[in-house]
């Protein structure tokens, strides 16, 4: 596979920077699904070890905490593909998370047609993203 070029996304008022980095959120994507599978450890309290007094940390609300930016960023991500365009969806993820690159991909829409709903796609992320 060649070098992935960056979108151009001024017009959607998305600069170069945010671009890659909503790029790098999706990226992250199976990284997420994975941890959010892994925590299930819930337990007691645990206290804080650094001398800052009586504090205590809750474990059990912190693994939730955790459970829950987790799940939130992972659905953020699949909406926004659904968004784009709920047939080709699947495809969207693909490319945005794994970098697949259409050629690959056996897409049932043309390529220009494509790009458009994957620049529909960091839009609508952006947006989700504020």
């Amino acid at each position: 596979m060649g070098r992935e070029r960056d979108l151009k996304l001024q017009s959607y008022n998305i600069s170069d920077n945010r671009y890659r980095e909503l790029k790098y959120f999706c990226r992250q994507y199976r990284e997420k699904q994975s941890q959010l599978r892994s925590i299930t450890e819930l337990s007691s309290p645990r206290f804080d070890s650094t001398g800052g007094g009586n504090k205590t940390s809750d474990r059990t609300a912190d693994t939730a905490c955790r459970r829950a930016q987790l799940q939130r960023d992972i659905e953020m991500i699949e909406q926004s593909a659904i968004e784009a365009d709920v047939e080709i969806s699947a495809y969207i993820m693909d490319n945005v998370v794994d970098g697949i690159a259409y050629e690959y991909l056996d897409v049932p829409a043309s390529i220009a047609s494509f790009y458009r709903k994957r620049r529909k796609f960091f839009w609508i992320l952006d947006k989700m993203k504020r």
